[in-house]
């Protein structure tokens, strides 16, 4: 497959084969959020965007594994560095409790440890003064450790906060700050002290016009919770405030520049934590490395997972415990293979600029969804290639998902009534322009 001509081509879907492997999956996998009928045949032609299915359907996907596959499929970029090496068995080893290497130092290595991933992670995160990394296996992991690394720094704190529509994890710690839909916290306890304030998504607003909620005549609702101005909360007391720069699962929900520096400004008045939590949002998705990048905020804690293929907990030497054993994870950061990928998967996007393609066909992906819209989208937006059409009702988005298999696309829905994009972050202006016609074809249809 050659993704410079490739075009989706689908027939029976979920074809016979599929169905098959759908079948024999279920009867014995727990339930649990399976997107669509869509099973990758992981020997098949596959090539950036394009992939196929196993009945021999041809796909353009513009989930891309909800951006853990930043690059989409057998990308040259990754496989070509991939290729050069030999790997070894065992390739996933107890991480955090036995280091490895190739050669004689790390200068001279033969291929990337995880140590080189967490110098790579300093690297990008410098303009915030990071320094150290705890590297672990997933998102969920990654906020976790956030999470703990900030209640070990104050160990009197007894409140924490969190914002409307958020979400963190399927973990008990992350579900308690994840404030997106009711099923997945409904009966499940949650750490105490959690508090919720609105998330502004008024993009474009201010103070004064922001209906929200979160502004108030003489501050923002986190502001007048504090004692000092006003609260009861000792800000002392506050481990950490938590917020994902742009909502995912609640709704590819952008907040205002001003509604971000209210935030920043609570954070650094009173010496609160501000964690950010980029599993979606960051390592170029948004056209910067970290969404944060885009807002007056210094984040003290950033968790990552995703596109790099591990979960990585990114802060200060002084956020993070002294002691040893206050964090551990077996298999954190020591699967050899995905390693490697998280930081040929960094190289690739400053070798290859991709923060500045990621951009530039994000601004082209939007100019084509805004012409000519459909009355039935209620919205438009993105930052980079992290981008959302809303609609007038939920049925409708998901009709339109529905639509948009029949013609060869994968899309992912989120919040109430939005559809969300990640194309590959080196995606070509041809591959936005079939993807956006295949998408307006859908909205027309449904």
């Amino acid at each position: 497959m050659d993704r410079d001509t490739a075009n989706p081509d689908v027939g029976a879907f979920p074809g016979e084969n599929a169905q098959e492997w759908i079948d024999f999956h279920h009867e014995h996998a727990a339930p649990s959020e399976f997107s669509h009928e869509f099973v990758w045949d992981v020997t098949g032609d596959a090539d950036g965007p394009f992939v196929s299915d196993v009945d021999g359907n041809v796909l353009l996907d513009f989930t891309c594994h909800i951006g853990a596959a930043p690059l989409g499929y057998n990308n040259e970029k990754l496989l070509s560095k991939l290729r050069e090496f030999s790997l070894v068995e065992p390739m996933k080893i107890a991480g955090q409790d036995m280091y490895f290497g190739s050669g004689e130092s790390p200068k001279t290595a033969d291929f990337p440890a995880s140590s080189h991933l967490v110098e790579k992670l300093v690297d990008v995160s410098d303009q915030y003064g990071m320094d150290t990394v705890f590297l672990s296996n997933s998102g969920a992991e990654a906020m976790e450790n956030a999470m703990k690394i900030t209640h070990d720094r104050n160990p009197t704190a007894k409140y924490s906060y969190t914002f409307d529509g958020s979400f963190h994890g399927r973990t008990l710690g992350t579900l308690s700050v994840t404030r997106s839909n009711e099923v997945y916290t409904r009966h499940y306890p949650e750490i105490a002290g959690v508090r919720t304030v609105p998330f502004c998504d008024d993009r474009d607003g201010t103070a004064e016009t922001c209906d929200c909620g979160f502004f108030t005549g003489d501050g923002s609702q986190l502001r007048s919770a504090l004692q000092p101005e006003g609260g009861h909360v000792n800000p002392e007391e506050v481990a950490f405030v938590v917020i994902e720069p742009i909502q995912g699962v609640g709704g590819y929900r952008f907040p205002s520049t001003e509604f971000m520096a209210e935030v920043g400004d609570v954070c650094e008045t009173y010496d609160i934590p501000l964690v950010v939590d980029e599993i979606q949002s960051g390592v170029g998705r948004t056209g910067e490395m970290w969404a944060a990048d885009h807002y007056p905020i210094e984040p003290d804690v950033i968790a990552s997972a995703k596109a790099l293929r591990v979960g990585a907990t990114i802060s200060r030497s002084d956020v993070f415990p002294s002691e040893k054993n206050r964090l551990g994870s077996t298999f954190g950061g020591g699967d050899l293979l995905s390693s490697m990928q998280g930081v040929f998967t960094l190289e690739a996007i400053e070798e290859h600029d991709l923060l500045a393609n990621a951009t530039e066909r994000g601004r082209q992906a939007k100019e084509l969804l805004r012409d000519g819209a459909s009355p039935k989208v209620d919205d438009v937006r993105g930052k980079g290639l992290m981008l959302a059409v809303e609609f007038d009702t939920a049925e409708r988005r998901d009709a339109v998902v529905q639509e948009a298999l029949k013609r060869g696309m994968l899309t992912l829905g989120c919040g109430e009534k939005t559809i969300r994009l990640l194309p590959p972050l080196d995606s070509t202006e041809r591959e936005i322009e079939l993807g956006i016609s295949i998408l307006n074809d859908a909205i027309d249809a449904a």
